[in-house]
């Protein structure tokens, strides 16, 4: 061996060395040592908190098996009971989409005695003469069906609102025609219940020519309505498919008709009140109690709840009777077969009527019933007035003691003259009183559109004016023995005065998009006395603003909620666990007292009558927020405060909106036009009603009774504390331009304007920022510092806000609307000439 052999050098582990974990020794407990040692006993610590009890993982999981089972058996409970004799009838309505196809063949097809079902009751709904009750024993089910004309929009609406299925008659080619498409449309926004489309003429067609003209018929209703099913009824047996769809088929639930109740009236009867029951304590008030049955639907009907009538009002019930069921059906099991099957007894009204007389159910007790009352009680006199100081009653006897000689009319005495004031005192309580936010507006609009007025009154249509040459007055007259007739057929159908208000109203839209929110100084006028009701901020979003400042006087007539959601929730929660009243599926006859007479002349017109339970604070006036969205086939100018026609929920009313931006700020910024690109907030005076429910608006034609719909959406809160400014934006223009500062004119025309909006910050279009420095002269005039230089092209901007309020024009009373017609003439936005 060598001597001086090196000694072998160990390895030495790296930073990456893999570290296996411990072995596990067995000096810890189990949690199961430690029970068995503790034998129950549990630390003082663990006694005093709360006790969670933890289940095992098997017990966790039967838990949520049942949880499942509970909910299946719920969903399962409440389909079957539709059509049922637990429940109300299958309600179904039969509308036809095209003009072409008759409503009437397939009512008379599934009446008929080859589809399978027994008609048990003929003119079922007073005042719609094709409507029935139908049997099917094969199913255990009973439905009522309807056919609902679509001349009547509303009666349409109001029918889809209650409706659980809607029956859609097709044309075998087209489908449905432009009206078809436009009550689509409406239906669709409002919500749209469990349906099955239908067409006729398939049977008419070659048999070689029925698949291609279904297949085609697949594709236009796949717009409307993808993966549908099409039922061709041509036969009683195509009869008998639909009627198993349709009491098979899933229902769609609708939230704003679900949670509360609501019945359709079957049968309606009328007794005007006594004399001495008129409110007047004599004479015919023309009031009476409204008896109406039918079957109770949604939810457990309150005598105590206010109840609803579409387009007429709210009113109170006195009682709720139970009669007999006009429609029966007693399932009893086969003799020998227990529990395989059952058979169907039907029993005629007139034995049930025999048999079972009519029970008083509930009487309202008038303690517990809801008040009628809509709007807060307002007191005049209810102001603070404090005690006046030592000094003005000194200013007061000052004042007394040197008396102010005046020409009084003979025989006034000294109290009277104390009240005639000089002509300067009517001066100034003349222009106070005309800062009101409808004048404000009418004088934007004086001033944006003066250029326009100039431009109405020249006739745009005339080929030449007087004075001109003689080769001008040739060419007027060659101009006016052009085709006479054809032009005056044509404007015989032309209403002048609606033609200019449109062309004013576009072209009012169109400079409103162009240069959004800009007005002109006025030069007659000062600035400061003009926009005394606006301010400047020094951010929109984050500046503040007082949302009780300022409030009108409407303001003392609403009521308002503390926390809307919060109410919502627990009113909701409460009506949800409600179990008493007139259960769901009961046939009762309702007393409303104090219904005007037009409520019977409209159901024997052949309206539907449809009554909701109201919710508590439901009757109650506050400000409605609405989210809707411009609806396509409108683009006519809507402007802001224009009347329109609101569909909200069950209710159908008229009222004069604002539109806002929907944002998440405190403060939402007024729009003065509906816009078609983005949504809008419309905010109203108009009675409460808790989400959700589907909102469309309407507005009705100058020409004539057709309303169009103009935008659809949804309920979004109820809130008056919700701050809507309305934005004016004064402009100028760099008259000199400096490396920082510029000197502007045109934006003020007096040197007290300048000084009295000096703390305003000043912007311009292309995003410089500054403020005003000093007055230049007296002619309006004035130096501005800004952060960098300005360009020659730039305009410099002011923004100044003020908030405001919708109109107090609620109406309940909607005029009944005549069958929508497109339009045949528009004008397109981009193609008018703005001056």
């Amino acid at each position: 061996m060598v001597a001086n052999e090196e000694k072998q050098q160990g390895h030495r582990a790296g930073a990456y060395k893999q570290k296996n974990k411990g072995h596990k020794h067995g000096k810890h407990r189990t949690k199961g040592e430690i029970e068995r040692e503790n034998k129950g006993r549990v630390s003082v610590t663990t006694l005093t908190k709360k006790q969670r009890k933890e289940h095992k993982r098997m017990d966790r999981r039967h838990k949520a098996s049942q949880l499942r089972r509970n909910k299946k058996d719920m969903v399962l409970a409440e389909k079957r009971r539709l059509g049922s004799r637990d429940g109300p009838p299958h309600l179904v309505a039969v509308v036809s989409l095209h003009a072409a196809v008759d409503a009437g063949v397939v009512t008379k097809l599934l009446r008929s005695e080859g589809a399978g079902g027994v008609v048990h009751q003929e003119r079922c709904i007073t005042g719609v003469s094709d409507s029935f009750g139908l049997i099917l024993p094969r199913f255990k089910q009973r439905l009522t069906f309807l056919s609902q004309s679509t001349a009547d929009l509303h009666s349409l609406l109001d029918v889809a609102k209650i409706a659980d299925s809607l029956v859609f008659v097709l044309d075998s080619t087209e489908g449905w025609d432009s009206y078809g498409d436009y009550c689509l449309s409406c239906l669709f926004a409002q919500g749209l219940p469990s349906y099955a489309l239908v067409c006729q003429g398939m049977s008419d067609l070659p048999v070689k020519k029925r698949v291609e003209s279904r297949r085609s018929l697949s594709k236009i209703t796949e717009i409307r309505f993808p993966d549908s099913r099409l039922f061709p009824v041509d036969s009683e047996q195509d009869a008998t498919l639909l009627l198993r769809h349709l009491s098979t088929q899933r229902q769609r639930k609708l939230g704003f008709r679900s949670r509360r109740s609501h019945l359709l009236g079957q049968h309606v009867t009328f007794t005007p009140n006594s004399p001495a029951e008129g409110t007047g304590g004599g004479g015919d008030t023309g009031l009476g109690t409204l008896r109406v049955s039918g079957y109770v639907r949604g939810r457990p009907l309150r005598v105590d709840r206010l109840v609803h009538i579409t387009g007429h009002g709210d009113f109170t019930l006195s009682q709720i009777d139970a009669p007999s069921d006009p429609l029966p059906v007693n399932i009893t099991s086969r003799a020998g077969k227990p529990g395989k099957g059952g058979e169907v007894d039907m029993m005629s009204q007139d034995a049930g009527e025999d048999e079972a007389p009519v029970r008083v159910l509930m009487t309202a007790d008038v303690s517990c019933r809801e008040s009628l009352q809509t709007e807060a009680d307002v007191d005049p006199m209810d102001g603070e007035q404090t005690w006046p100081t030592e000094t003005e009653l000194q200013e007061a006897e000052e004042a007394r003691k040197h008396k102010r000689v005046m020409k009084v009319p003979k025989g006034t005495s000294d109290y009277q003259a104390t009240w005639i004031v000089d002509d300067e005192n009517d001066e100034v309580d003349e222009e106070s009183s005309d800062d009101d936010d409808d004048e404000d507006d009418m004088m934007d609009e004086a001033m944006d559109g003066g250029d326009d007025e100039e431009i109405d009154s020249q006739d745009p249509g005339s080929c030449g004016s007087e004075g001109e040459d003689d080769e001008e007055e040739e060419e007027e007259e060659v101009c006016s023995t052009e085709r006479p007739g054809a032009d005056q057929r044509y404007d015989e159908h032309m209403d002048e005065a609606a033609e200019e208000e449109g062309l004013k109203r576009y072209r009012e839209a169109r400079a409103n998009e162009m240069f959004p929110d800009e007005v002109d100084t006025p030069l007659d006028a000062a600035a400061k006395t003009r926009f005394q009701r606006y301010r400047g901020l020094k951010s929109f979003r984050s500046s503040p603003w007082d949302p009780m400042e300022n409030l009108p006087l409407n303001y003392s007539r609403i009521f308002q909620f503390q926390s809307y959601e919060r109410t919502r929730h627990r009113i909701l929660a409460e009506t949800a666990a409600e179990e008493e009243g007139a259960m769901v599926g009961w046939y009762v006859t309702l007393h409303i007292t104090d219904v005007p007479l037009s409520v019977m002349d409209s159901v024997q017109s052949g309206k539907p009558l449809v009554v909701v339970s109201l919710l508590p604070h439901e009757q109650k006036m506050s400000v409605m927020h609405v989210l809707v969205r411009r609806h396509p086939s409108n683009m006519e100018p809507i402007k802001s405060k224009e009347e329109l026609i609101f569909h909200c929920g069950f209710r159908r009313f008229r009222a004069s909106p604002i539109f806002s931006q929907h944002t998440s700020a405190d403060k939402h910024k007024m729009e003065r036009f509906l816009r078609a690109d983005v949504p809008a907030v419309v905010s109203i005076y108009a009675p409460i009603t808790f989400c959700p429910a589907g909102v469309l608006l309407f507005k009705q034609r100058t020409d004539g009774d057709i309303q169009d719909l103009v935008a659809t959406g949804s309920l979004l809160s109820c809130d008056p504390r919700r701050v809507v400014l309305k934005r004016i934006v004064v402009s100028g223009h760099p008259f000199k331009i400096n490396r920082r500062s510029a000197v502007v004119r045109y934006m003020f025309f007096n040197r007290d304007d300048i000084m009295w909006f000096k703390p305003v910050e000043l912007r311009t279009k292309w995003g410089r920022r500054g403020h005003i420095k000093e007055a230049l002269g007296t002619h309006g005039h004035m130096k501005c510092v800004f952060d960098s230089q300005l360009r020659s092209q730039d305009t410099v901007m002011m923004n100044l806000y003020k908030r405001v309020f919708p109109r107090w024009t609620y109406d309940p009373y909607v005029p009944s609307s005549s069958p929508w017609e497109k339009r045949e003439g528009t004008v397109d936005m981009d193609d008018l000439d703005m001056d």
